[in-house]
C-alpha cells in the first residue's frame, strides 16, 4: 500500500526551511541571518511540544499520515496473504528519548511485545546506536539487529521459523572505516569537552555527538567545532537528527539499505509476498521509508507527536502507542483466519 503526498516543510521562526536547506546550514556558520538560520536548524531537528505549529496544522497533517491504532484494520486487510516482516528503531519509538543516551531503558512491558512479535514475525531493529548497545539494552536474542544506522547487522543463530533465506545474517560494509572512526571520535571528544553537556557516543561504525542537554546559546560554538574536525575527513559526513549530530562514512549505506539487505536475508528480495512494517521516529528512518515507497509494499509509521516532513503513510505518537500497536499484531496474527 502507498499513498503518494507532498512533502511538506518545517516549522522554524519566521516562515518554513525545507530539510535540504536546513543541512545546508551546517556547512557554513557566520554571522547574523546565518547563526539565526542554524539555530532554526537545530530547533527543528526536536520541536517543542503543544507548540502554535501543533495546534495549528496537526489535523491536516493527521489527515496525511493517520494513526495506526485508527487504521489498524486498513493496514492489515493490506498484508492479507503475504508475510508481515517487523523493523522498528530504537530510541524514541521502543524507548523514550532520555538525555543521558545511556539510560534510554526499555520497560518490560514493552520487551514482552516486543518478544511476542518476534515469536510471530521476523523482526529487526535498525538503530543508530552500536549493535551490540542496542543489544544489551533489549536483552533478546530472537531479533535481527542493524547497528550503526544498518552498517553493522546481525541475525539470531537459529534464524527465525519464517525465514526464506539464509539463517544467520552477518554485514559490515564499513569495516575498513573504523580506524577513521576512532580517530575522529578521540578528536571531537577533546574538541567539545569544554561545553558542557554535551557527549559524544561511539557507535562502532559512526558516531553522534548530543546536544540535548546542551544551554540553547553554545549550540553554534558546537556546531562549529564538530565541523571543524569532520571536514578534514572527506570521507565522512555530516547529518543532523534530534539534538543530535551524526557523523557517519560516506558509502551509500544507511537504513534503508539495512532494510533490503534484510529483506534479501530473509528470502524476501524480489518478492510480493512480503509486508513490511517501519516503525521509527528519527529523520534517519526517513531512508527506510523511502524504500518502501519505492518498492510499493508494506507501511512505514512515523512515532511523533508533532507534524514533520516525513516519507512515512502512518503515525504513532508515542512509545506507548508503539507497545499497543505491537500488541494489536501479536492478537490479529493469533486470531486471523489460516489460508490454505
Amino acid at each position: 500500500m502507498v499513498i503518494s503526498e507532498a512533502k511538506p516543510a518545517i516549522p522554524v521562526a519566521g516562515g518554513y526551511l525545507t530539510r535540504k536547506k536546513l543541512l545546508k546550514n551546517l556547512e557554513t556558520i557566520g554571522n547574523g541571518a546565518m547563526i539565526n538560520a542554524l539555530l532554526d536548524s537545530m530547533r527543528a531537528s526536536s520541536p517543542t511540544r503543544g507548540g502554535p505549529y501543533d495546534a495549528q496544522d496537526h489535523n491536516s497533517w493527521i489527515v496525511r499520515h493517520p494513526s495506526a491504532l485508527t487504521e489498524f484494520e486498513e493496514i492489515t486487510s493490506a498484508s492479507k496473504g503475504k508475510q508481515i516482516v517487523v523493523f522498528l528503531d530504537y530510541d524514541g519509538t521502543l524507548s523514550p528519548i532520555v538525555n543521558d543516551p545511556d539510560r534510554a531503558f526499555i520497560t518490560n512491558e514493552m520487551r514482552e511485545a516486543v518478544k511476542n512479535v518476534a515469536e510471530n514475525f521476523p523482526t529487526a531493529i535498525v538503530s543508530g546506536r552500536c549493535r551490540t548497545k542496542v543489544y544489551n539494552f533489549v536483552r533478546l536474542s530472537e531479533l535481527y539487529y542493524a547497528g550503526s544506522h544498518g552498517m553493522d547487522i546481525k541475525g539470531p543463530s537459529k534464524g527465525h521459523r519464517q525465514t526464506k533465506g539464509n539463517q544467520t545474517v552477518m554485514c559490515q560494509p564499513a569495516r575498513e572505516f573504523l580506524p577513521m572512526i576512532d580517530e575522529v571520535y578521540k578528536s571531537l571528544v577533546e574538541k567539545v569537552r569544554y561545553i558542557p553537556g554535551s557527549n559524544v557516543e561511539h557507535n562502532k561504525f559512526c558516531l553522534s555527538v548530543h546536544y540535548r542537554c546542551v544551554e540553547e546559546k553554545r549550540w553554534c560554538e558546537l556546531a562549529d567545532q564538530v565541523k571543524r574536525v569532520v571536514k578534514n575527513y572527506p570521507m565522512l559526513r555530516l547529518s543532523q537528527g534530534r539534538k543530535v549530530f551524526e557523523i557517519r562514512p560516506t558509502i551509500k549505506w544507511d537504513k534503508g539499505n539495512a532494510l533490503e539487505f534484510l529483506l534479501e536475508s530473509l528470502g524476501y528480495a524480489e518478492s510480493d509476498d512480503v509486508f513490511p512494517v517501519y516503525i521509527g521516529d528519527d529523520r534517519t528512518d526517513e531512508d527506510a521509508f523511502k524504500v518502501l515507497r519505492v518498492r510499493e509494499q508494506g507501511v512505514g509509521i512515523l512515532v511523533s507527536k508533532a507534524p514533520k516532513e516525513t516519507n512515512a503513510t502512518y503515525s504513532l505518537q508515542e512509545p506507548s502507542e508503539v507497545m499497543h500497536f505491537l500488541k494489536r499484531l501479536v492478537e490479529w496474527n493469533k486470531t486471523k483466519p489460516l489460508i490454505n
